[in-house]
């Protein structure tokens, strides 16, 4: 397809103005998440079992949010725009019973899970998360405090282990993952009083440290009194510990507090409340795409990401400080991929100091295997401690960027990360991303997936394959086999409209389609990619001109893999994907016209 060059302008500069338009402050972006069934039922039922009397508007509002939004088959999704899970629609009905409020929606609810071929809540629970007890616990804790279970279905949850030394956890494989410190002393502490264990040593010694664990949740509680900025994980530590200690206790009023300072005006709860460092440096990065970044909103930015850079060690996962976290809320912890973000953004912005501190803080983050994980490196076996492609394609543009010599990076700034380990650092990398692509040719990210792709998972592969793309080209490995191999795999994944989905055949979305077409302007040249990037670019453009662009999709995945949309995800990253094919666009077969070409998939 030949792109219209006059029309491709019109369209970036649309596109940029409206980004733009959309700054919460001169420098920065708020992230605008969905609402969400699982966190408007939790913060609903910590508020209604707390039971004051102030908040009964707060509750009324929060069933009438879950009524309206229930699906047709009686149940409900992460999102208003998913289909019924038995993790949200459980947590719904235990709201509405401890809420005492919409009855039909309940009753339409316990239809569904008596339609369910296996209808045992505990059961469906366990399948769904299998060894990962940081949801499955809290979940069925929820069910036993609505009298759904018995307290002995719930599991236990060794909180006497969160009194212990970091340096145990690792050693010890807890199943729960490091972020969720809270939820396994509250939520833990609740089961252990209700359903103690049969173990007389182990009940024993749980009731001898009960009193300490329960005193090491103010020193995780931010100011803000949201844990991680979220309110699934505050309302379950809010409803379990005011189940142990009272809702008087300290850490349970400041859980409140958080749930009414967050609840949106139709009554419900987003899964977390702002993603703003996560898409500020995503529009950051859309705008140098597209042009450049306007002075004002460069330096105020700039300002507004080095006072968000960690300047001390975080309570939840012990991370050193030099990282990001995902939001400028004091919930926030550090993490591999906003660190990459921020560090990118560091370097073209010139403050090579705060970049070289968030390059070390991510070398001191790679796992063994050579990729990199989340947080920080494992505790155990479970998904946030475990290397994932997106993160390590991700972190390695970035130490790539800092170690360059254009970049203004100087060995006298490494002291003793001298370039020559650094490339060794990314050889290593890449070796992890050449052993975690698929027979296929893709790689699955952690973080996005997509809810209408074939199990297991909903898996969205457009959007790993496309970001590790990225980092080869980036890195100058776009010649290597594993390259080769994925983006052979990004253009048999086109659909027939010229635009992508999370996987071949899944209907095409402005987000997957945007990743897509980034990825394939930095191979522009090669034979076979300019026809798909065209028609990619045309996609774009069609629905830049019907004013569809902006309409998000649910392909994000929170923790716990749940689902929900970001009103930043189109914007940003159509206005860098059109910048990036623009820039392509001279001396490719978009100049010339070349046919889309068929892939031999």
């Amino acid at each position: 397809m030949t792109v219209d060059r006059e029309r491709l302008d019109r369209a970036v500069a649309t596109t940029r103005a409206h980004l733009l338009s959309l700054r919460a402050g001169e420098g920065w972006w708020e992230g605008h998440l969905s609402s969400s069934a699982i966190s408007t039922a939790t913060a609903t039922m910590a508020l209604a079992l707390a039971g004051d009397r102030a908040d009964r508007r707060l509750v009324e509002d929060g069933a009438a949010w879950l009524a309206r939004t229930q699906n047709a088959d009686g149940g409900w999704g992460d999102t208003p725009d998913s289909p019924s899970n038995i993790a949200a629609t459980l947590l719904a009905i235990c709201t509405l019973i401890v809420a005492e409020a919409q009855p039909d929606a309940l009753n339409r609810a316990r239809r569904y899970l008596d339609d369910m071929p296996d209808a045992d809540p505990v059961a469906a629970i366990r399948r769904r998360y299998g060894e990962d007890r940081t949801f499955q616990a809290p979940i069925l804790a929820a069910c036993a405090l609505a009298g759904l279970v018995p307290w002995r279905e719930v599991p236990s949850l060794p909180f006497e282990l969160a009194a212990m030394p970091r340096s145990f956890h690792r050693t010890l494989r807890l199943q729960v993952v490091s972020y969720a410190l809270p939820a396994l002393v509250a939520v833990g502490s609740a089961i252990h009083r209700r359903a103690p264990s049969r173990n007389p040593f182990v009940r024993a010694l749980r009731a001898l440290v009960l009193g300490r664990a329960l005193r090491m949740l103010p020193g995780l509680q931010p100011s803000s009194g949201g844990f991680l900025e979220a309110a699934p994980l505050t309302g379950f530590v809010a409803m379990t510990l005011a189940d142990v200690a009272g809702r008087e206790h300290e850490v349970v009023q400041s859980c409140l507090r958080f749930l009414r300072d967050t609840v949106r005006v139709d009554g419900s709860w987003p899964i977390d409340t702002n993603l703003s460092v996560w898409v500020t440096t995503s529009a950051l990065s859309a705008l140098r795409a597209s042009g450049e970044v306007p002075a004002g909103v460069e330096e105020a930015a700039r300002l507004w990401l080095l006072e968000r850079q960690q300047a001390a060690v975080h309570p939840f996962t012990g991370a050193g400080p030099g990282g990001w976290a995902w939001t400028h809320l004091p919930g926030g912890v550090p993490d591999a991929d906003d660190t990459a973000g921020a560090v990118l953004q560091m370097v073209a912005m010139g403050e090579r100091d705060a970049a070289m501190a968030g390059a070390a803080w991510l070398l001191g983050l790679q796992n063994a295997d050579g990729g990199w994980p989340t947080f920080c490196q494992g505790w155990g076996r479970l998904p946030f401690d475990q290397s994932s492609p997106d993160i390590t394609a991700h972190a390695l543009r970035a130490i790539s960027v800092v170690t360059d010599p254009g970049a203004g990076a100087a060995d006298d700034g490494f002291a003793d990360l001298t370039r020559r380990h650094l490339r060794s650092v990314a050889d290593v990398g890449f070796g992890y991303l050449q052993a975690a692509q698929r027979e296929d040719g893709s790689w699955v990210p952690l973080w996005f997936g997509n809810q209408h792709a074939p199990a297991p998972g909903g898996r969205n592969p457009v959007y790993g394959t496309a970001r590790v793309l990225a980092a080869y080209a980036d890195c100058e490995r776009a010649d290597e086999l594993s390259a080769r191999r994925g983006l052979g795999y990004l253009l048999c994944a086109r659909n027939e409209d010229g635009g992508w989905g999370g996987v071949e055949g899944v209907s095409s979305s402005i987000e997957e389609t945007a990743v897509a077409v980034g990825a394939l302007s930095r191979f522009a040249g090669e034979r076979g990619v300019a026809g798909a990037l065209g028609d990619g670019v045309g996609w774009l453009l069609d629905r830049v001109d019907d004013g569809s662009w902006t309409e998000a999709t649910p392909i994000g995945l929170y923790f716990a893999s749940l689902w929900y949309a970001d009103a930043l995800y189109p914007v940003a990253w159509t206005v860098e994907a059109l910048g990036r094919a623009r820039a392509a666009l001279e001396g490719a077969g978009l100049a010339r016209g070349e046919p889309s070409s068929p892939q031999h998939c």
